[in-house]
């Protein structure tokens, strides 16, 4: 009895301990975390921590989920705990600037009016017309508000960006102000306007005006507007030597450089003579930066490549414009949505080896692309002779990369008469986006215009304006979210089954179509006979034909047992993966506990023995 009583004194006095103990560490362990997610899926990168340290005022984040809709698709649960832990972890990171609430909107609740209030997507999940929701509303202090109208698993590589930029935005809820360096009448010309020839603004810019504020830079600028994010440099050509410097000093400085060069552009080709050079380039700074371009040669490709009406006036291909789907970069956030980009006479570009850039492919051409001079494509070129000096060499090139890195200036000194401290070496990351295309900016390769009661109405056909915004946000956002890349999502394919599967099936398959041929054939033969000689079904068989059907049926048996055997070989090395793995979850584990707990006890019987020896 006295010993009974001393052993739950011993308990209660440990459970009082550990009580204790836990009770200490939750305050300063409760924020810990151990990732071990392949791809650190609830680890935040280090563009999202700086953006949360960085808040000065409060930002209120409202998640609504509706729980009925991970009930009818498991996937959605999943989902909506990783959003869930991502959300806290920012709350975490940023106590008191980052407030978080969940809500359940259920039917006809406040929740649902106010989901509805906020913009957020309701979806139907059966014929009742029951609304569930997933999405994310913010505000900050002035009433801005920014919002993910429902959280679709197609960007869930991409949670952590669109999380961190809803912040961003309602950290700086101004849109950023994007400088535009071009020659070409982008914002419209006033001209063709007068004689109404069309002449308005070109469908991109307007796309661009919705998200930024766009300021016009004079081509023989010798300063660029610290108040700029983002200098838009579109087909450059002939600038000075000051001009020159004050882009090299932009993005020394830190600025974001969207450039656009390109072998020809056909909007200046008609309106300049034969003779003029309708390429453009920034020789020097790339030369200086490691880029490599080359203006008199373009680029095409016979994947996506248009039909248009040559000079026989029939339809013909045209390897110069071709649409681009499988070459887009979808790892990066700001082509992570597009489908399609229509190209039109591009260049191509990589680095040099000693450069120290990193280069990121965003779009690419297929393998079925080769290179041609770029004055082929220059002055009403000819689709049907071009095709006949197009061959495919099986590379692929790349028309438009994102590029960052340490960067060195293209100049030794400040040219005289420049203003502004000279800085030899980019202060931190440069980032900078090339593309070696600036046709693909016109209407006409990636809208079609139609009129509606006496109003032009464009509708896109392909991505080009979305792509220029994308690339624009991402710029104007900064390292914070230019650093951001794709991650893993929660669920994990099944690797090694998928191996397994492809090994069997290559091992198999060879075998099962020949035996598939086999028993056809011998099909074939045994219906000739049955048949008859002469192709009467009711001929007398002889004796010879009766044992060559009976033989005949035999070997079709046969053949379909082997058939069935070959199929059954096709899943043998996975059903065998799966009951090891049973194996090893029911026994094994089980064992091994059994066997530690034998271990333990065996050890301390040895010690207790040899004390009371």
């Amino acid at each position: 009895m006295k010993r009974l009583l001393i052993s739950l004194i011993a308990l209660a006095g440990m459970g009082m301990l550990l009580l204790g103990l836990n009770m200490m560490a939750y305050p300063t362990l409760a924020g810990v975390q151990l990732d071990l997610t392949q791809q650190s899926l609830y680890s935040l990168a280090p563009g999202t921590r700086a953006v949360l340290a960085g808040l000065r005022e409060p930002i209120t984040l409202r998640l609504f989920y509706s729980p009925e809709l991970g009930t009818r698709i498991p996937q959605y649960a999943a989902y909506s705990d990783r959003v869930r832990e991502l959300l806290r972890a920012y709350a975490a990171l940023a106590p008191g600037k980052i407030r978080l609430e969940i809500h359940t909107p259920e039917p006809f609740s406040e929740d649902e009016d106010h989901a509805a209030g906020y913009g957020l997507q309701g979806v139907p999940l059966d014929q009742s017309g029951q609304r569930v929701y997933f999405g994310l509303q913010g505000t900050n202090l002035l009433d801005d508000e920014r919002a993910i109208a429902f959280f679709q698993p197609e960007r869930e590589r991409f949670l952590e960006y669109d999380l961190t930029k809803l912040v961003l935005d309602l950290a700086n809820p101004d849109k950023p102000v994007v400088g535009l360096m071009t020659a070409l009448p982008m914002e419209g010309d006033p001209q063709a306007m007068m004689q109404r020839k069309g002449g308005g603004p070109w469908a991109v810019m307007q796309a661009l005006n919705q998200t930024a504020n766009i300021r016009d830079v004079p081509m023989d600028a010798t300063t660029i507007d610290p108040d700029i994010k983002v200098l838009m440099l579109v087909h450059p050509q002939n600038l000075s030597v000051a001009t020159l410097y004050a882009i090299d000093q932009f993005v020394m400085r830190g600025g974001r450089l969207l450039a656009m060069v390109a072998p020809t552009n056909e909007a200046m080709a008609q309106t300049q003579d034969s003779q003029a050079d309708t390429s453009s380039n920034l020789k020097r700074l790339f030369a200086a930066w490691g880029i490599v371009y080359d203006p008199e040669q373009a680029v095409g490709d016979l994947d996506g490549a248009w039909k248009v009406r040559g000079q026989s006036q029939q339809p013909e291909t045209f390897v110069g414009y071709f649409s681009v789907r499988d070459g887009i970069n979808r790892d990066d956030p700001a082509m992570s949505d597009l489908q399609e980009v229509v190209l039109a006479n591009p260049g191509f570009l990589s680095v040099t080896p000693q450069s120290h850039l990193t280069l990121t492919p965003l779009l690419s051409t297929s393998d079925h692309s080769a290179t041609l001079p770029a004055s082929a494509f220059r002055q009403e070129p000819d689709p049907a002779k071009i095709l006949d000096q197009f061959h495919p060499d099986g590379l692929t090139r790349i028309v438009a990369a994102r590029l960052r890195g340490q960067l060195h200036s293209a100049f030794s000194a400040a040219p005289e008469g420049a203003s502004g401290t000279y800085l030899a070496d980019s202060q931190g990351v440069a980032n900078l986006v090339v593309i070696a295309d600036t046709d693909f900016l016109s209407d006409r390769f990636w809208t079609r215009s139609a009129d509606f009661f006496g109003a032009s109405n464009s509708t896109p056909f392909a991505d080009n304006g979305t792509l220029i915004q994308n690339l624009v946000g991402t710029l104007a956002g900064g390292d914070a979210l230019i650093g951001l890349r794709s991650r893993g999502g929660v669920s994990r394919p099944f690797d090694v089954v998928d191996a397994l599967r492809r090994d069997a099936e290559t091992r198999f398959r060879e075998t099962e179509t020949a035996l598939s041929h086999h028993l056809d054939e011998a099909s074939k033969q045994l219906d000739d006979l049955r048949g008859g000689r002469d192709g009467s079904a009711n001929a007398a068989l002889s004796a010879e034909q009766l044992a060559a059907i009976d033989g005949l049926k035999h070997d079709i048996a046969d053949t379909r047992g082997k058939l069935r055997q070959v199929q059954f070989n096709l899943r043998h090395d996975i059903a065998t993966l799966k009951l090891r793995l049973q194996m090893f979850d029911i026994v094994a584990v089980p064992a091994l506990l059994t066997l530690a707990a034998m271990a333990i006890a065996l050890v301390r019987t040895v010690r207790r023995r040899r004390r009371a020896a």
